[in-house]
C-alpha cells in the first residue's frame, strides 16, 4: 500500500524536517512516520495502518503537499489495506452515553458534536483538541472569524509583543549610562503594529491548521444556548443550530464599563483599543493600576508618551505583597509623569481639546486633568450571563460567573464550563489546565482540576511574579509562616545586567520547612517563578531548594539562594540570625 500525505490544512509544499523511520521498520497504526513544518504549524504524519515499511520516497529537505506518496507499505494482518482493523465477533467495549436532559433534541439541529465547545480561547480550543485527541467528534464555536480568544488576538500575545519592543527601547536607552549611546529611537508606529498583528497571525494561523488536522469542526458565530442541548448560533450565513451530547462552556470574559465615562468617545479604549496604538498619544491616563494597566502604561512610556497612572488601592498590583511591587513603583515613578494611588476617578467628560479627568486623592481634594486618550483598565466580568445559560438549565450567579465542581461540571451534568466564566483567577493558563480537565471527563476518564498553585505574572519591567501563599495572606489568615529573601544586588547576573533592583522571596511553613508560596520582582521574573510552583506542587522544602544546583552566574540560582536564606548557609551574603 501506498503511504499519502493526509489532509494538512491550507498548506502546500511544505518542507520534512524528519522523516522518522527507516526501511524495514514494523510500524503501528498512529506512529509518526515524518514531521512537517510549515510557517504556522509543526505537524507529524501519523501512520494509517500497522505494517512494514518498504519504501520511503522523501528526505529532509523536500516538500510535500497533500496527496503526496512519501513511502510504501506491506500492510499487517492486523489491519488491510484501507488501515482498517480486523473484524472481530468480540464486541468493544462501550462507555456509558452522558443522560440528556428531557426534551433534549441532540442530533437534530445543523451540526452535531459530541462535545461542543463554546469559545475557542487557550481553554476553549485546548478543550475541543484534547477531546478530539480521546476520539471524540468535537464542534467548536467561535466568535470571531480566527481562533485563540481575547488571550491570543487582542491581550496575551500582542501585548507581550509590545512589552518587548517597550524593553527594547528602554535597555537601549538606560545603558547610556554605561557607555553605550544609541540615540533617540525613531518610532515607526505603524510598522510596529504589523509586527504585533504578524506575532497573532502566525499563532491563530497555527490553531487553524491545528483544528483541521483534528477534524474539528469550526463554526464562526455568536453562540447562545436554546436548551440542554442545543446551542444557536448567528454566523454570516444566518442563524445555525449546533446540537451536541456534551458541551464545555469557554466563553470567557470582557473588560468592565464604567457607567459615567464616555466609552464611545474612540479616545477611550479598553487594552484592546490601546493595542492598536492608534495613535500613540502624547498625554495619556490609566484608570486602574493593576497587571493590564501598568503593562500597557509601560508600553506607551517606552514609546514617548506622558503616561498618569489612576489607582484607588493603596498600591499599584494590589494582588502582589508591597515589598514585592516597591521595586517596580520606584523605577516607574522615575519614568511615569503620575502614579496616584488611593486615587478615585469621579468624572470623565469629553471636549475638543481632550478627555478632562476628574480624581479625588486620599486627602479628599479633586484635580482635573486633560488627556489624550483614557485606558479604562479596572477589571474584567465574565460571559456566563450572556450566552443563554440558563435555557440550558445552568445555574449563572449575579455577577455572571458559573459554579463547577472539581470536574469542572456545572449543575446540569452534560454541560461543563471553564476558564474566566468559573471565577478567578482569570488566568491563560488556568484556563487550559481546566479545559483539558474537562475534555478528559467528557472521554470517561478519572481527572479532576487538583492544583496547588497558579502563578501571577505582571509583564512590566521589571516583571512581578508570584505564587502560593503571599505574606499579606498570610497575615489575613493567620497563617504561621517563615521566610527567605534574597536582593538581587548580591547576584553576580542581575549586576552584569545593569538591573539588580529585584529580589526572590520564598515562603515556608515553619512546621515542615515546606514551599507554600514564592515572589520574585526583576527581569525575566515570570520565567523563574515556575521553579517556586514546582516545588509547591512536589512538596519541596528548603533543603531539597538549596541542595539543588543552579548553573552560575544565572538569575535562577536567587531561588536556591533564598531557601539558603530561610536555611542560614548562604555563604554570598551574611546569614540571617536564626531567631
Amino acid at each position: 500500500m501506498e503511504i499519502k500525505v493526509p489532509d494538512i490544512g491550507d498548506f502546500s509544499d511544505v518542507p520534512v524536517v524528519s522523516v522518522l523511520v527507516s526501511v524495514g521498520d514494523k510500524v503501528e497504526k498512529e506512529d509518526p512516520l515524518i514531521e512537517l513544518e510549515s510557517e504556522k504549524a509543526t505537524m507529524e504524519v501519523p501512520s494509517p495502518n500497522a505494517g512494514t515499511v518498504k519504501e520511503i520516497r522523501v528526505k529532509e529537505g523536500d516538500t510535500v503537499t497533500q496527496g503526496d506518496v512519501i513511502m510504501v507499505f506491506e500492510a499487517s494482518e492486523e489491519g488491510d489495506a484501507k488501515g482498517e482493523a480486523p473484524k472481530s465477533d468480540a464486541k468493544p467495549e462501550q462507555k456509558p452515553a452522558p443522560k440528556a436532559a428531557e426534551g433534549a433534541k441532540a442530533g437534530s439541529g445543523d451540526v452535531h458534536g459530541e462535545v461542543v465547545v463554546l469559545g475557542s480561547g487557550p481553554g476553549g480550543y485546548s478543550a475541543a483538541f484534547r477531546a478530539a485527541d480521546l476520539g471524540k467528534k468535537v464542534v467548536l464555536i467561535e466568535r470571531y472569524s480566527s481562533l485563540g480568544g481575547v488571550c491570543l488576538n487582542v491581550g496575551c500575545i500582542p501585548s507581550k509583543a509590545l512589552l518587548h519592543a517597550a524593553k527594547v527601547v528602554t535597555e537601549a536607552e538606560e545603558m547610556s549610562e554605561h557607555g553605550l549611546n544609541f540615540g533617540k529611537p525613531d518610532i515607526d508606529g505603524e510598522t510596529l503594529r504589523k509586527w504585533k498583528d504578524s506575532v497573532v497571525e502566525q499563532l491563530t494561523g497555527g490553531l487553524k491548521g491545528l483544528a483541521k488536522q483534528r477534524k474539528v469542526t469550526v463554526v464562526e458565530g455568536y453562540g447562545t444556548f436554546t436548551g440542554a442541548n442545543s446551542i444557536e448560533v448567528e454566523t454570516s450565513d444566518g442563524k445555525k443550530t449546533v446540537t451536541f451530547d456534551q458541551c464545555i462552556i469557554a466563553a470567557g470574559s470582557e473588560a468592565v464599563k464604567l457607567p459615567f465615562i464616555p466609552h464611545d468617545d474612540p479616545r477611550v479604549v479598553s487594552s484592546t483599543g490601546a493595542l492598536e496604538l492608534d495613535p500613540i498619544p502624547e498625554r495619556l491616563c490609566v484608570l486602574g493600576g493593576g497587571i493590564i494597566g501598568f503593562e500597557m502604561a509601560t508600553v506607551y512610556d517606552a514609546l514617548g508618551s506622558e503616561v498618569t497612572v489612576i489607582e484607588m488601592m493603596d498600591q499599584i498590583l494590589p494582588g502582589a505583597d508591597k515589598d514585592m511591587v516597591k521595586p517596580l513603583a520606584k523605577r516607574m515613578e522615575g519614568r511615569l509623569k503620575a502614579i496616584h494611588t488611593k486615587t478615585k476617578c469621579t468624572g470623565v467628560e469629553a471636549k475638543d481639546d481632550g478627555l478632562h479627568v476628574t480624581y479625588e486623592g486620599p486627602d479628599g481634594n479633586s484635580q482635573t486633568e486633560v488627556f489624550d486618550k483614557l485606558l479604562v483598565s479596572v477589571g474584567r466580568t465574565p460571559n456566563g450571563g450572556k450566552i443563554g445559560a440558563d435555557k440550558a438549565g445552568v445555574q449563572v450567579t449575579d455577577r455572571g460567573f458559573i459554579e463547577v465542581d472539581h470536574q469542572q461540571r456545572t449543575n446540569v451534568p452534560h454541560i461543563f464550563a471553564i476558564g474566566d466564566t468559573v471565577g478567578q483567577p482569570m488566568l491563560a493558563h488556568k484556563a487550559v489546565h481546566e479545559g483539558k480537565v474537562a475534555a478528559e471527563v467528557c472521554a470517561g476518564e478519572k481527572r479532576a482540576f487538583d492544583a496547588r498553585v497558579i502563578p501571577s505574572v505582571a509583564y512590566t519591567d521589571p516583571e512581578v511574579a508570584w505564587c502560593g501563599v503571599t505574606e499579606t495572606q498570610a497575615k489575613e489568615q493567620g497563617l504561621k509562616i517563615a521566610k527567605g529573601v534574597f536582593p538581587w544586588q548580591a547576584s553576580g547576573r542581575a549586576l552584569s545586567n545593569a538591573r539588580s533592583e529585584g529580589m526572590t522571596k520564598l515562603i515556608f511553613d515553619p512546621e515542615d520547612d515546606r514551599v507554600i508560596g514564592g515572589a520574585i520582582v526583576g527581569t525575566n521574573a515570570g520565567e523563574l517563578i515556575a521553579e517556586v510552583a514546582l516545588a509547591i506542587e512536589m512538596g519541596a522544602d528548603a533543603v531539597d531548594l538549596g541542595h539543588t544546583i543552579h548553573p552560575h552566574p544565572t538569575l535562577s540560582e536567587t531561588v536556591n539562594f533564598a531557601a539558603e536564606m530561610f536555611e542560614g548557609t548562604i555563604t554570598d551574603l551574611m546569614p540571617p540570625k536564626k531567631k
